[in-house]
């Protein structure tokens, strides 16, 4: 077998393979989205048992092979699981990692999206902006880093300025310092109706977290 490598990554999806294993899907900087199995990860004395879970973040030694990475160990940096407590909140979670598992590919950059998914996790769990406005910054930031994005033009006149002002921020801010702003709520009314027309028209799938989500907040 190969030399073992060390990836940082957070886990995107997890499932179950035979009567012990799990196949999840890893964001890492290094090499994008990888996909690891996980050797008897579910038995219950099993220290891969948690660390495969989504949402961790941390360490990942793994052996290459021919398709996929095996993994061997896990330094956990992160669980996120504060996340889980909240249904919500966690759906709120479930949703950013399968937007980002959508955007990224295989053996390509994914460092800006990691840190977007990691900072965004944490916005959740604070308190300074509402889940709602953390979710429409997300997508938007997703959106850009992706490349395909709606944009409001200066002249446009059926567009408030502080939407306007709100999408701008978001493009020129670094990840660190997106969730440093509130709109009242037209203006993030306005907001969520321009992101949701893009993605409904741009966007060839959708996120089975979303419409749970939407079950949960409507």
């Amino acid at each position: 077998m190969s030399d073992k490598i060390e990836l940082t990554g957070m886990v995107l999806l997890s499932q179950p393979v035979g009567d012990y294993d799990k196949r999840i899907v890893v964001l890492t900087k290094e090499f994008g989205k990888i996909t690891c199995f996980a050797r008897g990860a579910r038995r219950v004395n099993s220290a891969l048992l948690a660390s495969t879970d989504p949402f961790t973040f941390g360490d990942f030694e793994l052996f290459p092979g021919k398709d996929a990475y095996s993994v061997a160990k896990v330094t956990v940096k992160e669980h996120f699981r504060d996340l889980t407590e909240n249904p919500t909140v966690a759906m709120y979670g479930f949703y950013f990692l399968e937007v980002v598992n959508y955007y990224t590919r295989e053996n390509l950059d994914a460092t800006d999206y990691l840190k977007l998914l990691y900072v965004s996790l944490k916005a959740l769990l604070s308190d300074k902006v509402s889940l709602k406005l953390v979710r429409r910054i997300f997508e938007y930031k997703a959106m850009q880093l992706f490349g395909e994005y709606p944009v409001l033009e200066e002249e446009d006149g059926t567009h408030t300025k502080a939407c306007k002002y709100a999408f701008y921020y978001i493009v020129q801010s670094r990840i660190e310092k997106l969730y440093t702003f509130t709109v009242t709520d037209d203006v993030l009314k306005e907001m969520g109706e321009v992101i949701d027309k893009f993605r409904d028209t741009h966007i060839d799938r959708k996120f089975n977290s979303l419409e749970m989500l939407h079950l949960q907040i409507d």
